[in-house]
């Protein structure tokens, strides 16, 4: 069918579903397609009042929740851009972000927030009594995100998609019609657009405030879940509980479990396909900033061991530091083009694109193709860790880690060293189960019979504080900064 407003779909569903049925749903609270369409008319009126006009950006800093859906359809409905931020970002950082976004309103849940940039509370928008209907409007572009905050200035990643939709557009095998489970915060890109687009084609969203594993699996069972993405983190979390916990669950209307946004074991990824069957797993690789993805199945993976897919509407190469095309099987940064042209996909506010020739780009990662045009992720040129002239990438050693059943969550960094230049410090976050047993030495038994000499870690540091945050992302070069100087390079021998 043809593109619908987006600010429209909520009616549309109300009228083609029934009002009654539940668009979206976050613990006891169920909002259905009408009162998801009410409430986000009421909310576009106050924000018109409070200035907002088409095209306008407009920052929402809120959890996860119904009303951060209602926020983003009152967004549309007046023609306006959402540019998502974490709701728990200290005002220095917001600070900062909002000097490159001069976004016209910011929507915040913390009244320190609110008080501090005068922002808007989001009870407030929905003290609107106006429910009658507001003139069609298309934002020109759907949605912006951040990035990078933490580690410089940031950058605004503003999507080119304008804010109209074909329901019936299939992307990424979300199904029509049914139910999605959303576990990671709706401020990080593929939980916003996997939930929206979901919702574009009338599924259910059923959210959780916070990751949960065995609560997810429940989530699951009760609301006969058909589609759902993770990250690593999320899924190992979940293979960890035990077998009788696992195996009490229905999960048989779970057509499709989804991974991205961080690298993934090929341990845990062979043991999800032997539990759950290879074509129910999918992963997709790709960044904010659309240029191309690559897309594979659980099928597909097992005759490509460790590659995260073929490209997608996309050309990717890989150069070396020269430019050069890298044949296969060699390790270079990935630049990426999209098959509808070069700046057709984004443009960012705040930073420029690291380029190579033709119209591609590059986002940051290493990896290398095969003679069948796999695509193999090595790590983020920026994480690459340089020790005595050889590459070592942290995901091969978090893998290696990982598998170990006493170890919950690893992190690789390099450190300065005299001799070598950079030698690699593990960060581990002992499962709660073993806490008190596990050690180094075991640790370096484990990894010693899993990588090369020169990749094991030279230094283990232990710690009960989150690594990750709940979208899988590390933030390595904050935690290199605050190990440099606390980790003294004649210990780590």
């Amino acid at each position: 069918m043809d593109p619908i407003p987006m600010g429209a779909i909520p009616a549309f569903y109300a009228g083609r579903l029934g009002p009654d049925r539940v668009a979206v749903k976050h613990g006891d609270e169920a909002v259905s397609w009408a009162e998801l369409d009410r409430r986000s008319t009421r909310r576009a009126w106050a924000l018109k009042a409070a200035g907002v006009v088409k095209d306008d950006l407009v920052t929402i800093a809120l959890p996860n929740g119904a009303a951060f859906y209602e926020i983003t359809f009152g967004l549309w409905k007046l023609g306006a851009t959402p540019h998502v931020v974490s709701w728990r970002l200290p005002p220095l950082e917001l600070t900062a972000i909002l000097e490159v976004a001069r976004p016209r309103l910011l929507v915040a849940s913390d009244p320190q927030l609110v008080a501090a940039f005068g922002g808007l509370d989001p009870a407030l928008t929905l003290q609107s009594a106006r429910e009658d209907v507001l003139p069609e409007a298309v934002a020109s572009y759907w949605k912006a995100m951040s990035s990078g905050g933490s580690t410089g200035r940031p950058k605004i990643i503003v999507d080119h998609l304008p804010g109209c939709i074909d329901p019936d557009l299939p992307v990424i095998r979300i199904p029509q019609e049914k139910c999605l489970l959303n576990p990671g915060p709706l401020y990080h890109n593929a939980p916003f657009s996997q939930t929206h687009r979901a919702l574009f084609r009338g599924n259910t969203v059923v959210g959780m405030a916070k990751f949960e594993p065995e609560e997810t699996l429940r989530l699951i069972e009760q609301n006969r879940v058909a589609w759902i993405n993770m990250v690593p983190t999320m899924m190992l979390r979940i293979w960890r509980l035990p077998e009788a916990v696992r195996a009490s669950y229905d999960l048989s209307s779970l057509e499709s479990v989804w991974h991205m946004a961080a690298p993934m074991p090929a341990w845990l990824k062979e043991a999800w396909i032997d539990w759950l069957g290879p074509e129910r797993i999918w992963e997709l690789y790709g960044g904010t900033e659309g240029q191309g993805a690559t897309v594979i199945s659980g099928t597909e993976w097992l005759e490509h061991r460790g590659s995260v897919g073929k490209p997608v509407n996309s050309e990717m190469r890989i150069l070396d530091e020269n430019g050069q095309t890298l044949p296969n099987g060699e390790i270079g940064e990935i630049f990426i083009r999209p098959l509808a042209g070069p700046g057709t996909t984004y443009h960012y506010l705040g930073a420029e694109a690291r380029k190579a020739g033709e119209g591609f780009e590059s986002i940051g990662d290493f990896g290398w193709m095969d003679a069948d045009g796999y695509l193999y992720l090595a790590d983020r040129r920026t994480d690459l860790i340089l020790s005595g002239g050889a590459n070592i990438y942290p995901a091969e050693v978090e893998a290696a880690l990982m598998e170990h059943p006493g170890v919950e969550v690893a992190v690789a960094i390099g450190l300065p060293h005299e001799d070598l230049g950079s030698a690699v410090h593990a960060i581990v976050k002992p499962h709660s189960d073993h806490a008190a047993t596990l050690d180094e030495a075991t640790l370096r038994a484990f990894v010693g019979e899993r990588l090369s000499r020169y990749k094991t870690p030279r230094s283990y540091e232990f710690t009960d504080q989150p690594l990750r945050d709940d979208s899988g992302k590390v933030r390595r070069t904050q935690l290199r900064d605050e190990r440099a100087t606390l980790v003294h390079p004649a210990k780590v021998s």
